[in-house]
């Protein structure tokens, strides 16, 4: 096995990466941002892909999570499914003490204009921006175009 490949291999075996964003100034009270759960299926497509992830809040404030990019695609979208109808949207809520949950059949990202089909092992990096908090950045492994993770997520 290559050596670059087995790091990224572990990194992805880690599932995804927790990363916290700080709130300046704002105290306990503020918004407590971290990701996990978060995976892309290998795509089917060579220009587009879901991706998947959950954002908790732990903290008294809601955010709104505002736009996804990432360098691997042309533009992410966020994208709600309600009674089997997609439709995309420009942000959503990220209640206080709560999650905002993108699954399969539910809300979700597609990444559109991909500048190369990503293929399990891989991992891509995204930058979640919000309206109150600082940007985090999460690394998403690609995982295969039939995984189900076990929590439902």
């Amino acid at each position: 096995m290559i050596p670059g490949r087995r790091l990224a291999l572990a990194g992805a075996a880690l599932g995804s990466v927790v990363v916290l964003a700080g709130c300046g100034g704002s105290g306990a009270s503020g918004a407590e941002l971290s990701v996990n759960a978060s995976y892309m299926p290998q795509p089917v497509s060579a220009d587009m892909a879901a991706g998947f992830l959950t954002i908790t809040n732990k903290g008294g404030t809601k955010d709104e999570l505002t736009s996804v990019t990432s360098d691997s695609a042309g533009e992410i979208t966020m994208h709600e499914t309600t009674g089997g109808a997609m439709e995309e949207v420009n942000s959503f809520d990220v209640p206080a003490h709560g999650q905002l949950v993108f699954k399969s059949g539910g809300n979700h990202l597609m990444f559109e204009k991909l500048k190369r089909r990503p293929e399990q092992g891989d991992t891509i990096t995204l930058k979640l921006k919000f309206a109150e908090s600082g940007p985090l950045t999460v690394e998403m492994p690609v995982k295969s175009a039939t995984y189900n993770p076990s929590t439902g997520h």
